[in-house]
C-alpha cells in the first residue's frame, strides 16, 4: 500500500472526536516505572494527542515519531512542565526499535496502518523498562459501511486498474482476544477490550469531511495527478455515503469501533 499524503488540517476539523479514544486509553495505563519516565508516542501525527502526554507526566521525556513531514511540521516541541521535554522525530513504526528503556511505549489510531504490526511486540516490549507499558489504540470498523463501500468503489470496474492494492482491508487489524493473547504470551498483564462511539457530526456530509482526513487519503493521494478523477470519485463515495449515514435533526450519527490494549511487562519483584 502506497504512503498517503496527509493533511495535517483536515485531520484535525474532528479533532475532539479522534483525541476521546486516546484519553480513554490513557486512562488505563498504570502509574509508570520511571523518574523521570521515558515516553514513546508511535504515530503521533500533529501532535496534539502526545501533548497530553506531557501533561499527565510533566516530568517525562516524552518523544512523539510520525512519519509524515506534513504532519511533524505542525507539532510543537519544547520543555514541559517541572523539568520534562516534548520533542518529536521522523521515524518509521513499522522498523522503529527504541536505542534506550522506555517507560511507556504508546500508540492512538496508527498500527492499523502497520501490516504484520503485531511482529513488532516482541521489540517493544523488550524495550520497555521493568514494569513498563506498551498501550495503544486501533479503529476496529473496517467492515463498517464507511471502509466497505469505499472498497466497494475503488474494486469497482470503473477504478479496479488504478487503485488495485491502495486501501487496507479487514484483516488490518485483529480482534481483542488477539491482541490479549499474543502480548499475554510475550510476559504482560494486559487488559485489552472495544467500544463503539457513537460521533454526532455536524454540517453536510461529515462522514465524508472525517474520512478525508483518514481513510480516504490513500485514495487521493493516488488519483492527486488527475483531479476530474479524484472529483469523479468522491462525488460517488459522497452519494453511498449519504445512504448509508442518514442525517437527523441534530447531526449525522457516526458509530465508530475502537480496539484497546494496555500491556504492562512484569516488574522487577514480578507482576
Amino acid at each position: 500500500m502506497p504512503t498517503p499524503t496527509w493533511d495535517p488540517a483536515q485531520y484535525l476539523r474532528h479533532a475532539g472526536h479522534r483525541a476521546r479514544p486516546f484519553t480513554d486509553l490513557l486512562a488505563r495505563v498504570p502509574d509508570l516505572p520511571g523518574d523521570p519516565p521515558r515516553i514513546a508516542d508511535l504515530g503521533c501525527g500533529p501532535g496534539n494527542v502526545t501533548a497530553l502526554l506531557a501533561r499527565r507526566w510533566p516530568t517525562a521525556r516524552v518523544t512523539g515519531y510520525d512519519n509524515a513531514p506534513e504532519m511533524l511540521a505542525k507539532a510543537c516541541a519544547g520543555p514541559t512542565g517541572d523539568g520534562g521535554r516534548l520533542d518529536f522525530a521522523h521515524a518509521d513504526v513499522r522498523t522503529w526499535t527504541p536505542t534506550e528503556p522506555h517507560d511507556l511505549i504508546i500508540s492512538n489510531a496508527t498500527l492499523h496502518w502497520v501490516p504484520g504490526h503485531t511482529d513488532r511486540f516482541p521489540d517493544w516490549i523488550a524495550a520497555l523498562a521493568p514494569g513498563g507499558t506498551l498501550a495503544f489504540q486501533i479503529p476496529g470498523n473496517f467492515d463498517a459501511p464507511s471502509h466497505r463501500l469505499l472498497r466497494d468503489l475503488a474494486d469497482s470496474p470503473r477504478w479496479r486498474n488504478r487503485l488495485s492494492g491502495v486501501l487496507r482491508h479487514e484483516n488490518a487489524v485483529r480482534t481483542p482476544v488477539e491482541y490479549l493473547n499474543r502480548l499475554t504470551a510475550l510476559g504482560c498483564d494486559t487488559d485489552a477490550w472495544e467500544t463503539t462511539y457513537v460521533h454526532l457530526l455536524p454540517g453536510e456530509d461529515p462522514v465524508l469531511d472525517w474520512v478525508k482526513g483518514t481513510a480516504l487519503r490513500p485514495v487521493l493521494t493516488a488519483l492527486a495527478g488527475d483531479p476530474r478523477a479524484r472529483e469523479e470519485f468522491v462525488r460517488d463515495y459522497r452519494e453511498a455515503l449519504r445512504k448509508a449515514y442518514p442525517a437527523s435533526g441534530h447531526g449525522t450519527p457516526f458509530p465508530f469501533r475502537r480496539i484497546f490494549a494496555v500491556a504492562r511487562k512484569e516488574g522487577p519483584g514480578g507482576r
